[in-house]
C-alpha cells in the first residue's frame, strides 16, 4: 500500500511539472518519461497482484483492494488529461511522426484512441461520473473473483467409506486422503478444485456423489446449492452490467459491446453474433449427433434414459474407452510433469531457436514455484515463473501474466518476465505429478501465451510482448501451441511411463489422435453458447424488452446447445472471464482466435511441423511484432493472405 500510494502521487505530480516545462513534446521529452515512471508503477503492482490470485489471505487481499481505490482513479486521471492528450496529438502532428519506428507510431496512435475511451473530451461532471464508476467496477470485479474464490473453497465432501469413491482413479483416491489430512479429517474428502471434480465427474460410479459435486460447483456464488446465499454474486453481476452499459452510454456507444469492440479485431456486435450463430449452424449438427450417440449407448448399455449434466462426463469417457479402447486414466500415467515440461521446452526450442534453462527456485512464495531463463543465440532474452498446482488459497483456471514488460530506458534493455499459472493435480506420495493430456494442452497453451509476451523484440511498453494486441487475437499464439500436443513425434518426446519409464507406445497414440475430435461438436457449441451469452448480456442489458440475465442464458441456450442443464444451474456467477477478467463481451474471442490459429497451424501442416523457415516467419511476423500493427496485418504477412475458418472445421472434425 505504502509504495502505489507513493508511486501513484509521485507520477502524478512528476507529469504535471513534466507538462508545464513542454515547449514542443517529443517521443523522447514526452513519452519515455512516462512510460519509465509507469513500469516502476507496474513492477510494485504486479507481484501484488498475483499473489493475491496463487496465495490469497485476508491480510494480502484487504490491501489489495485498498490499492486498487488508489490504482483506478489514478489511471482515470492519466486518461482524461487533457494536457497530455493534446502534447500526444502534438506528436502525432509533428514532423517527427514520420521518423519514428512502427512501435513508437502505433503507440502514439492508441494512446489517442485510449485517451477518447477513458472520456478525456467529456465534460467534467460526466469525467466525475466515468472515475466513479470505473473506481466501483474495480472494486466489483475483484469482489466477484473472491467470492468465486471463497464458495469453492468453502465447501468440500467428507466421506470415511471407500467405497463411495468407487471408480476413481488410484491419484484421486490418495488426493482425497491428503485432502483430509489437510484439514485433520478420517477418511476422504473431496474438493471443487478444478482437476478434483473433473475426476469425480468422469470416473466415480457413484452417481449420487456425481450429482452432489455437479450441484456444488454449478451452485458456485449464488442463490442455490449449499452455500446458497452466503457469496452470492448475482447482485454484483446486476450491478457490474449496468455501470458497464452506462459507462459505454456516457462515451457514446449504444452499448457496452460496441465500446468494447472499439479496441478488437471485430468491427461490430453483429458481425460477431453472425460469426458465432455461423459457427452454430455448422457445430450444431455434430453436436446433436454426438449426443444422440451417447444417449442410446448409455441406454443400450446401461438401461438408463435420464441422462443428467452430472452423468455425461462419466459415460462420455466409457463411450471413448469402448470406442476407441483408450483411457483417460491409463494417458495420465505416461504424462509425468518433468518429462512433459522438458518436452514442451524443447519443442519451442526446435520451433523458435530458443533454450530453457533451469533456475534456483529457492525463497519464492510457495515451495511449487519454479523460475526459469530463456535463451536465443545463447543470449539471455527473457525470463519467468510456474505454479502449475491447485491448493487453497489459488484461484482455479489457467492463466499467463505479466511480471515484467520488455522495453528500452535510457539505452538499458529490460527483458520480459511471465508467470505461467495453472491448477493440476500435485504429486502424491513419492511419485511425481500426472497430467491428464488436457492438462498437456492446457500447459502448451499457457505457454505460447508466455512465448508471445517473452520472445517479442518491441522495445516500447505499450506494444511489447501482448501489450497492444486485440484482445480477440491475443489466444493465437496459445492455441497456435496446442497442435503440437497432438503430434505423435511430440507425444513420444513429452511421454514416459511413471513406472517403466517407456513412451507412449505407437498404438496409445493412434487411439488418441482417432478420439481427439470425440464430442467435439458439443465442445464447440458449448463455447459459442458462453460467446453469445457474454455478447448479448452486454449488448441488450437495461434496453427496452431486456428480460435478464438468467433469462437470456436461458435463450441462448434453447437456440445452440443441445442438452439444457438443470434449473439450479447458475453458471454465470461463477464466469470471471467475463465478470472478473478481461473477456466482457470478448469471450468469442477464443474461437475467433481458433479460426487465426488453426489456419495459421495449416502453414507447418504445408510445410512440415518442425519446419525452420515456418518457424522463423511466425517468430518474425507474430511473436516478435507486439502488439505494433494490427493483427489482421500480422497474419496476413504470415500466411501471405487472409484468414479461412476450413482449418478450424477440419481440426475439429467437422466437414465445411
Amino acid at each position: 500500500m505504502p509504495a502505489v500510494k507513493a508511486l501513484t502521487e509521485y507520477n502524478l505530480e512528476a507529469l504535471d511539472a513534466q507538462l508545464s516545462e513542454l515547449d514542443q513534446p517529443s517521443w523522447s521529452t514526452l513519452v519515455s518519461p512516462l512510460e519509465a515512471r509507469d513500469d516502476v508503477l507496474g513492477q510494485a503492482w504486479s507481484p501484488v497482484s498475483h499473489l493475491n490470485l496463487v496465495c490469497n489471505t485476508s491480510e494480502l487481499r484487504e490491501a489489495h483492494e485498498q490499492a486498487l481505490a488508489l490504482l483506478s482513479p489514478y489511471y482515470t486521471a492519466l486518461g482524461q488529461n487533457r494536457a497530455l492528450c493534446d502534447a500526444y496529438q502534438a506528436i502525432a502532428d509533428s514532423a517527427e511522426f514520420a521518423s519514428l519506428s512502427q512501435a513508437q507510431k502505433t503507440t502514439i496512435e492508441h494512446a489517442l484512441r485510449d485517451f477518447k475511451l477513458s472520456g478525456v473530451d467529456l465534460p467534467d461532471d460526466k469525467q466525475q461520473r466515468y472515475g466513479e464508476i470505473q473506481a466501483r467496477l474495480s472494486q466489483l470485479t475483484s469482489q466477484f473473483s473472491n467470492h468465486v474464490l471463497d464458495a469453492t473453497h468453502g465447501w468440500y465432501y467428507h466421506t470415511e467409506d471407500e467405497s463411495e469413491l468407487a471408480g476413481l482413479p488410484e491419484s484421486a483416491v490418495a488426493g482425497a486422503r491428503a485432502a483430509a489430512e489437510r484439514k485433520e479429517k478420517p477418511g476422504f474428502v473431496l474438493t471443487l478444485d478444478g482437476p478434483v471434480y473433473m475426476d469425480v465427474m468422469m470416473y466415480a460410479d457413484n452417481r449420487a456423489l456425481r450429482k452432489t459435486l455437479y450441484e456444488g460447483y454449478n451452485t458456485r456464488a449464488s442463490d442455490q446449492g449449499p452455500s446458497a446465499g452466503k457469496w452470492d454474486n448475482a447482485p454484483l453481476i446486476e450491478e457490474i452490467l449496468s455501470l458497464r452499459q452506462e459507462l459505454a452510454g456516457l462515451l457514446g456507444y449504444d452499448n457496452y459491446a460496441e465500446l468494447s469492440l472499439a479496441t478488437k479485431m471485430a468491427d461490430s456486435a453483429g458481425q460477431v453474433e453472425q460469426f458465432l450463430l455461423d459457427l452454430a449452424a455448422k457445430a450444431r449438427p455434430a453436436a446433436q449427433q454426438d449426443l444422440q450417440e451417447l444417449r442410446e449407448w448409455v441406454s443400450a448399455n446401461y438401461h438408463q434414459d435420464d441422462l443428467q449434466h452430472w452423468d455425461i462426463s462419466y459415460y462420455s469417457e466409457k463411450l471413448r474407452q469402448q470406442k476407441y479402447s483408450v483411457s483417460q486414466d491409463e494417458i495420465k500415467q505416461y504424462f509425468t510433469l518433468p518429462k512433459v515440461l522438458d518436452g514442451l521446452f524443447e519443442v519451442a526450442g526446435r520451433l523458435f531457436g530458443i533454450e530453457v534453462r533451469a533456475q534456483d527456485s529457492s525463497g519464492l512464495w510457495h515451495e511449487d514455484a519454479r523460475f526459469y531463463h530463456i535463451y536465443r543465440d545463447n543470449e539471455h532474452v527473457a525470463s519467468f515463473y510456474t505454479d502449475l498446482f491447485a491448493r487453497e488459497g489459488k484461484r482455479g483456471g489457467a492463466w499467463m501474466d505479466v511480471c515484467r514488460t520488455r522495453l528500452r530506458r535510457e539505452g538499458a534493455l529490460q527483458l520480459p518476465v511471465a508467470y505461467l499459472v495453472c491448477n493440476f493435480n500435485a504429486p502424491t506420495g513419492d511419485k511425481p505429478a500426472l497430467l491428464t493430456h488436457n492438462d498437456v494442452t492446457t500447459l502448451f497453451h499457457e505457454f505460447g501465451h508466455g512465448l508471445h509476451h517473452m520472445l517479442t523484440q518491441m522495445d516500447v511498453a505499450a506494444v511489447s510482448g501482448i501489450s497492444g494486441v486485440e484482445w480477440d487475437a491475443v489466444e493465437l499464439p496459445s492455441q497456435f501451441l496446442e497442435n503440437w500436443a497432438w503430434q505423435p513425434e511430440v507425444l513420444k518426446q513429452i511421454s514416459a511411463h511413471v513406472d517403466t519409464g517407456e513412451t507412449l507406445p505407437d498404438t496409445l497414440i493412434d487411439k488418441m489422435i482417432a478420439a481427439k475430435n470425440f464430442q467435439s461438436g458439443m465442445f464447440l457449441v458449448r463455447q459459442i453458447e458462453f460467446g453469445l451469452f457474454d455478447l448479448r448480456v452486454h449488448r441488450d442489458f437495461g434496453a427496452d424488452g431486456f428480460a435478464g440475465v438468467q433469462a437470456t442464458l436461458d435463450a441462448v441456450r434453447q437456440e445452440v446447445a443441445v442438452i439444457i442443464p438443470p434449473v439450479f444451474n447458475r453458471f454465470q456467477n461463477g464466469f470471471s472471464h467475463i465478470f472478473a477478467g478481461g473477456y466482457a463481451a470478448g469471450y468469442y474471442s477464443y474461437l475467433w482466435a481458433e479460426v487465426l490459429s488453426a489456419d495459421a497451424f495449416a502453414a507447418f501442416e504445408e510445410a512440415g511441423i518442425f519446419d525452420r523457415d515456418t518457424g522463423r516467419r511466425f517468430y518474425q511476423e507474430i511473436l516478435s511484432q507486439g502488439g505494433s500493427r494490427s493483427a489482421a496485418e500480422l497474419f496476413s504477412n504470415f500466411r501471405g493472405r487472409e484468414p479461412e475458418v476450413d482449418a478450424l472445421l477440419r481440426h475439429s472434425g467437422i466437414a465445411a
